[in-house]
């Protein structure tokens, strides 16, 4: 499981000048059983020594939003990273910039009162967050009620939960304890340092053996307090502050203001402290054996603090109380966070764990075209899935429309979606997955949820989504149609590239099938430089008239180079190969061009890659495919025009020896890590949601 955590922006990670976030996150992380996967991202201009953060650097500008600049930024540094959780501290507002991350699961954690931040103030922007977060979690259950005013939540209960603050637990001697009174944090009103400062001035006036520490400070101060036993420190890190609390017997936390949780008492909790602190807020949570301030005066704070000096076996007995009973260390806020990541990402078993799950596998298996298009993605997968030991119902949508047309059900819509439903009566399947069946109505996989439940629905789709590519419109509402009820989508390109959302969406590349690409290309020399071969649509099986193709002016510039041996179908009147043609031509050539329809978009490629590269050729893809994240130079050659395309085939036509072995290691890293069987794995380990201790290279 791989985690990005984003701070606040200008939130401190460093040694010095640490925040309440920042010092929680470390802590827990140290002791996470993900600490080695957790990368945390923030911007600050303070230096930093820790090897799990980034700083992230912002260049702000004039009326522009900084939060949005700011994710924006971190968007751009995580965009290969591939992270299975984004943790968020204390800004809702962030949440709204996030939204094109809908292959990650979201969890936000909130350190201070909702109600007083931006993008949770209102009752709407609460809803609204449990709709876009996979988890809310809360450092008290006052937080959690300030989240909760005015909602009504009975279906996302599940969502939240509350961590608390935490700091660490050691041994501390109550013999050491010395005659000193503590007060830490911001010297203002809020924090009651009024109260306190005036409260300990008179007490060290009276107790001449007592002695008290501040440690803190305040930008716009207004409260000075002097006293020769009145030692203050300016801000110190917060090893210095447990180490001096070890030392402390009485601790004071007056504060006025509704605290989140209250550091401060937790900490001197930690430390066998006896507190005298305000009921404000989550103050309460972080210990039961404390003296309450029912009034906030410094007379009533004066008699609290008497009290304990003139009973010392009561404020032993209080130190001691705090420390045995003290809990909130920063392993059980670490495991608790930890069982919240495995619960949300679903790591609970392996999929070995569950075989023979029963499948309905429903796309388009050519039946009617007598195996002319044999040779596809849809039997791929089927294939893998039944190698892997499920038990696989497939049916061919396409087929029965052609095969059942009405007058009165023209398109043979209501035959397929009857036929499902019986199927799905007989077959009872766990997973329905469908790969292009466009026919499928909304209402019919409604239907079979209200049957069961527990059915998982899922989809892959191969075809371009690219705004820039062929069929965009078309095709993103063919994606879309079934969203909502949908489970998880699988893309041959990249969700993140996309200009538009697919919930639960994953990569997966065109898998590569070792009983289907079974050629080695790489150990002959053929009497072809380079393949190439398209169609006017697989199923018209022939070049339709008056029709062009986009690639043809690219292709028809390359093949004036006579130096290269072009081998091109579906151009230029000649036509597409299939089946066993399609075998015998890709023999016959070393090389092969992986060129697809409108402009280059991250990981895409039609199936001709898993056939270019599956059966030894040396394959040659446009930069901007990014397929370079997956293959290197010594595997894949990427071109970035087609001068710079027609340079690489002359140069490996010459150097024969290096062509063969780019395609062997070609040939071997794509039929290792893309081959079906573990495309077939990925996809039910994902809709299924269970662990796969499979590693899927292309999972970043």
């Amino acid at each position: 499981m791989k985690i990005a955590i984003l701070l606040p922006y200008k939130e401190n990670f460093s040694n010095i000048n640490t925040g309440a976030v920042s010092i929680f996150v470390n802590d827990t992380n140290n002791l996470s059983q993900f600490k080695h996967d957790i990368k945390v991202y923030g911007s600050t201009t303070h230096k930093h020594n820790f090897p799990s953060y980034t700083n992230i650097k912002l260049n702000k500008k004039f009326l522009q939003s900084t939060s949005k600049i700011y994710v924006n930024k971190f968007l751009e540094e995580i965009k290969n990273k591939h992270y299975d959780i984004i943790e968020i501290h204390n800004r809702p507002n962030y949440l709204e910039h996030l939204s094109s991350l809908t292959h990650v699961k979201k969890i936000l954690f909130f350190h201070n009162n909702p109600l007083e931040m931006l993008g949770s103030k209102s009752t709407f922007d609460r809803i609204n967050l449990l709709k876009t977060t996979d988890h809310i979690v809360f450092n008290s259950n006052f937080i959690k009620r300030c989240f909760l005013k005015d909602i009504d939540i009975k279906d996302s209960i599940s969502k939240l939960s509350v961590v608390p603050q935490s700091t660490s637990k050691t041994k501390v001697i109550f013999k050491n304890k010395k005659k000193l009174i503590s007060f830490v944090g911001k010297l203002n009103e809020s924090k009651g340092y009024d109260i306190f400062g005036n409260a300990v001035v008179n007490i060290l006036n009276k107790y001449k053996k007592w002695n008290a520490i501040v440690i803190g400070t305040e930008s716009r101060q207004k409260y000075f307090f002097r006293h020769k036993r009145l030692k203050h420190y300016l801000f110190k890190p917060n090893k210095f502050i447990l180490n001096k609390l070890k030392e402390v017997s009485i601790s004071v936390i007056p504060s006025r203001w509704d605290e989140p949780f209250g550091r401060s008492s937790l900490e001197a909790s930690s430390r066998g402290c006896a507190i005298i602190r305000s009921n404000k807020g989550g103050l309460k949570e972080t210990t039961k054996f404390s003296l309450n301030l029912i009034k906030l005066t410094h007379e009533e704070l004066y008699k609290k603090i008497e009290f304990l000096i003139n009973n010392s076996n009561y404020r032993t007995k209080l130190q001691k109380l705090n420390y045995r009973n003290f809990k909130f260390t920063n392993n059980y806020s670490s495991k608790k966070i930890d069982q919240l990541r495995n619960k949300i990402f679903g790591k609970k078993k392996s999929v070995d764990l569950k075989k023979n799950l029963k499948i309905l596998h429903i796309t388009n298996f050519n039946e009617r075209f007598n195996a002319r298009l044999h040779y596809n993605t849809g039997k791929r997968i089927n294939n893998a899935l039944i190698r892997l030991g499920h038990n696989v119902y497939q049916l061919s949508d396409r087929d029965i429309i052609s095969s059942n047309r009405r007058i009165f059900d023209f398109k043979s819509e209501k035959t397929l979606n009857n036929k499902i439903i019986d199927i799905f009566n007989n077959f009872n399947p766990d997973i329905i997955l469908m790969g292009h069946a466009d026919l499928i109505k909304y209402e019919t996989l409604v239907y079979l949820k209200q049957i069961n439940n527990n059915i998982k629905i899922a989809q892959w789709f191969l075809d371009p989504l690219s705004k820039y590519g062929p069929d965009y419109h078309n095709n993103k509402n063919r994606i879309l149609k079934n969203n909502d009820i949908i489970d998880s989508t699988f893309l041959t390109t990249d969700p993140s590239a996309l200009d538009f959302k697919i919930k639960n969406s994953f990569y997966i590349p065109n898998p590569v099938d070792k009983s289907f690409e079974t050629l080695q290309n790489f150990k002959n020399t053929k009497k072809n430089d380079l393949f190439f071969a398209m169609s006017h649509g697989v199923h018209r099986g022939n070049l339709k008239k008056g029709k062009s193709d986009n690639r043809e002016i690219f292709l028809n510039n390359l093949s004036k180079n006579k130096k290269i041996i072009c081998d091109f179908y579906g151009i230029n009147n000649k036509q597409p190969i299939w089946a066993e043609d399609f075998i015998k031509k890709i023999s016959e050539s070393n090389m092969g061009l992986n060129l697809s329809r409108g402009k280059p978009i991250k990981y895409y490629s039609s199936d001709r890659i898993a056939q270019l590269m599956g059966n030894g050729l040396l394959t040659f893809i446009h930069q901007d495919c990014q397929f370079s994240d997956f293959f290197n130079n010594k595997e894949i050659v990427t071109y970035k025009n087609l001068k710079d395309l027609i340079n690489k085939i002359l140069f490996y036509k010459k150097n024969i020896t290096l062509r063969k072995l780019i395609a062997r290691n070609g040939y071997k890293k794509y039929h290792k890590e893309f081959s079906s069987d573990k495309v077939a794995k990925y996809i039910i380990s994902k809709i299924t949601n269970l662990y796969s201790k499979e590693k899927f290279y292309w999972v970043r």
